[in-house]
C-alpha cells in the first residue's frame, strides 16, 4: 500500500538581506509630500506677513500724514469792522424809556489754515446788550477752501422791544455811549485725507462802544476762540 502523504518539508527563514526592499517610487512619493507640506506653511506664513505689512500700512501712513503733513490747525472767525448804518435814540423822561433804531454793518471773515476744506453748518451772529439778546442774523452753511479766507458781511438790527423794560440803556443814551457785544460762533469739520473728521468750533466776541452823538463806533475790543 503506497502512502501519498508526503513529508512537510521545514519552512526556511528568509534572511535580513533578502527581505523585499520598499518600491523606489514610493520613498521619493514620502518624500515629496513631506516637502510640500513644508512648502505651503512657508507660503502661507509669507501670504499672512504681506497682508499685516499691507493692513500696517493703509492705517500707519495716514495717520502719520495726518499728524505731520496735514496736522489740523484751528480756523479763525475774525470781525474786522462795525460800522453804524442807522441810529436813531431819544429819551422819554416822562414815561420813563427810550426809542432806540440801531442797524449794524458787520464785516468778518473766516480764516482757514489748513491744507484741506473746512465745512461748517448754518449758525448766527448775535447782537447783545448787558448779557442779553437784542438782535439777530443768520450766517449760512458754508465752505472755505484750503489755505483760504472767507469774507461775509452780515446786518445785524436791534430788536427795539428787548429793551423796553431795561433802565440802564436810558442812562447809556442820556450820556451819549452804548456798549454792545457781537458775537459770532461757527461750527463745523476738517476731514483730513477723507478718513479722519476732526470737529472745529470757531468763535468771535466784539465789545463795542457806539457813540450816540456822531452814530459812529468809537472803540471796539475782540476776543477770538478756536477749539479742536
Amino acid at each position: 500500500m503506497k502512502t501519498d502523504d508526503k513529508k512537510e518539508k521545514p519552512a526556511i527563514p528568509m534572511l535580513a538581506s533578502e527581505a523585499p526592499k520598499p518600491n523606489a517610487a514610493m520613498e521619493t512619493q514620502s518624500t515629496n509630500g513631506g516637502g510640500g507640506r513644508k512648502g505651503k506653511k512657508r507660503s502661507r506664513k509669507i501670504c499672512i506677513c504681506v497682508t499685516l505689512l499691507i493692513l500696517l500700512l493703509i492705517f500707519v501712513v495716514p495717520l502719520v500724514l495726518g499728524l505731520t503733513l496735514f496736522k489740523p490747525k484751528r480756523p479763525i472767525t475774525t470781525i474786522d469792522s462795525v460800522a453804524v448804518d442807522r441810529l436813531q435814540a431819544s429819551v422819554d423822561v416822562l414815561n420813563l424809556k427810550v426809542v432806540l433804531n440801531l442797524t449794524l454793518s458787520v464785516d468778518l471773515s473766516l480764516k482757514n489754515p489748513n491744507r484741506v476744506g473746512f465745512s461748517f453748518g448754518n449758525a448766527s451772529a448775535l447782537l447783545n446788550y448787558g448779557g442779553k439778546l437784542i438782535g439777530e442774523a443768520p450766517l449760512p452753511a458754508s465752505r472755505v477752501g484750503p489755505e483760504n479766507t472767507l469774507p461775509m458781511n452780515i446786518t445785524l438790527t436791534l430788536m427795539a422791544d428787548r429793551l423796553l423794560t431795561d433802565t440802564q440803556i436810558i442812562n447809556d443814551v442820556m450820556s451819549g455811549s452804548i456798549p454792545i457785544n457781537t458775537f459770532v460762533k461757527v461750527a463745523g469739520k476738517v476731514r483730513v485725507l477723507k478718513i479722519f473728521k476732526i470737529k472745529v468750533k470757531s468763535s468771535s466776541s466784539c465789545d463795542i462802544v457806539i457813540s450816540v452823538a456822531n452814530r459812529n463806533v468809537t472803540s471796539q475790543h475782540c476776543k477770538y476762540s478756536t477749539k479742536l
